[in-house]
């Protein structure tokens, strides 16, 4: 199945049948996609997302991104709930939306690796947006 991951309907679907996933996304808040990949994301070195920091972060930067990260969870586990019940629900076990995106196959990601900060990534994960993309006019 090829699916959006922000909202994991197709997901849900493509588990319940086991069918390979294929997700096509630009990124996901609080880092989901990342997280659920089991890419390694320590706060301390890799710049959250709207935290305007750079890889070279001093300390009070390093604490700040650190608290952006408690903060997303917190914010994450709020906005993907109506989904975890729905999978939970539709699964008939406990699923929450990481254990749910752990099954994607291959992660196409819209980003550019030398633009955006160049964060560890697995295998699966391939770029193929960036600097293959024409440019706006």
């Amino acid at each position: 199945i090829f699916t959006d991951p922000l909202t994991p309907c197709g997901q849900i679907i493509a588990f319940h049948f086991s069918i390979p996933t294929v997700f096509f996304l630009r990124g996901i808040p609080c880092a989901i996609d990342i997280q659920a990949a089991q890419s390694p994301d320590p706060p301390s070195y890799i710049p959250r997302l709207f935290s305007l920091n750079t890889d070279h972060m001093t300390f009070p930067q390093r604490v700040k991104n650190f608290l952006i990260s408690l903060s997303e969870s917190f914010t994450c586990s709020m906005l993907f709930s109506a989904f975890e019940n729905l999978a939970s629900d539709f699964l008939q076990k406990p699923m929450t939306v990481t254990q749910l995106l752990s099954h994607g196959s291959i992660w196409l990601k819209r980003l550019d690796f030398v633009f955006d900060y160049p964060t560890p990534v697995m295998p699966n994960m391939v770029f193929i947006g960036g600097i293959n993309c024409r440019q706006k006019k």
